[in-house]
């Protein structure tokens, strides 16, 4: 079996000379002209509490290359984005890719949630204040929300890249047919149309291959993959670091449940994958994601400085060794479903289903 290739092209052996981020090339983003790295930073995890490690967290992250910040307003209920800008004070921001995104409870008023006009307007201004900037280079839709017009959330977005406050929008979890459909309203309606979509992918949840990647290339879209180590599935180090999640999200993450053994059985077979290619099985999984024509920059998501510092390292799998992933997941197929991201209403309410 030929060795895992790095960033560079070259052929590595059993201890491949990995290259950190930094080191590789910049990806396009769609056809906006922007360049990002090919490792976004998720910031979901951090919060006032922690504050001080997050700081460090993004700090180290810019010192390795990574370009793209990516959080959300209701990561700790906007704790988060006060974090990072704590953590981009100094000048810091002038150079980075900042992401965040909109739809998400913030309170128990359920006017203070969804993509209305009315709640992405405010919400944008909270998000602002909160980051301590005037402009936002991605402001996301975090799920779709199917009791709102999409050209009320697009008219919405349009107005704010045309006032300034964001410079592109794109979308979180979209299935192929709302990817399209929203391309269409923008067509039809005259509106700025979504550049960018995030969706869940790792070797344990390809769903995506069958449509939106397609869709996604289709109409150049840039794609940043959330959750490429499955929620930790494939960080080398499951049980030990995701504990507290089997509590929070037990149909993703206790491994005792029927529909997380599958995974299991793959995380075993990937082990022993990575082991013969000479590589960490985090190494293997952000290969696999990053290897997509489709997928621009994946976001990973670690908790502490050591989470990081093993996640930079990133390897360009060779043929032979994504063919050995797609025989022990097989391309197009999630082997749980919870962890598809999002289940639209007509599924998961029985009472839409019923006369």
């Amino acid at each position: 079996m030929s060795g895992p290739r790095t960033g560079y092209g070259r052929w590595a052996g059993s201890n491949p000379a990995v290259q950190q981020i930094g080191e590789r090339d910049v990806r396009p983003f769609g056809r906006t002209g922007v360049q990002v790295s090919p490792l976004t930073l998720g910031v979901m995890n951090f919060n006032l509490a922690n504050e001080a490690e997050g700081v460090r967290v993004i700090h180290r992250a810019l010192d390795a290359g990574i370009t793209v910040i990516d959080t959300a307003d209701v990561y700790s209920r906007g704790e988060s984005e006060q974090v990072v800008a704590k953590a981009l004070t100094g000048g810091k921001r002038a150079d980075v890719f900042l992401a965040t995104k909109v739809h998400g409870h913030m309170s128990d008023n359920p006017n203070h949630r969804g993509n209305s006009r009315r709640w992405i307007t405010r919400a944008i201004e909270d998000s602002l204040r909160r980051l301590g900037t005037d402009h936002v280079d991605l402001y996301q839709i975090h799920r779709p929300d199917p009791h709102t017009d999409i050209d009320e959330t697009l008219g919405a977005l349009t107005d704010l890249v045309r006032q300034g406050k964001i410079r592109y929008f794109g979308t979180s979890t979209f299935s192929g047919a709302e990817l399209v459909e929203a391309q269409w309203a923008a067509e039809k309606r005259g509106r700025e149309r979504p550049a960018s979509e995030q969706p869940p992918y790792s070797i344990l949840a390809r769903g995506i291959e069958r449509e939106v990647l397609p869709v996604a290339q289709r109409y150049d879209l840039a794609v940043l993959p959330w959750s490429p180590l499955a929620g930790g599935w494939l960080s080398g180090n499951f049980g030990q670091s995701h504990r507290a999640a089997t509590s929070r999200f037990p149909a993703r993450y206790d491994a005792s449940l029927p529909a997380n053994a599958p995974k299991a059985v793959a995380v075993a077979a990937l082990e022993e994958l990575a082991k013969d290619a000479g590589l960490s099985l985090i190494q293997l999984a952000l290969g696999f994601v990053l290897a997509h024509p489709a997928v621009t920059s994946a976001i990973i998501g670690p908790r502490t400085l050591e989470q990081l510092e093993g996640q930079l390292d990133t390897v360009e799998l060779s043929g032979d060794v994504l063919d050995r992933i797609d025989e022990i997941v097989p391309p197009g197929v999630t082997l749980n479903k919870a962890d598809a991201g999002y289940e639209p209403p007509s599924i998961a309410e029985a009472a839409l289903r019923r006369r």
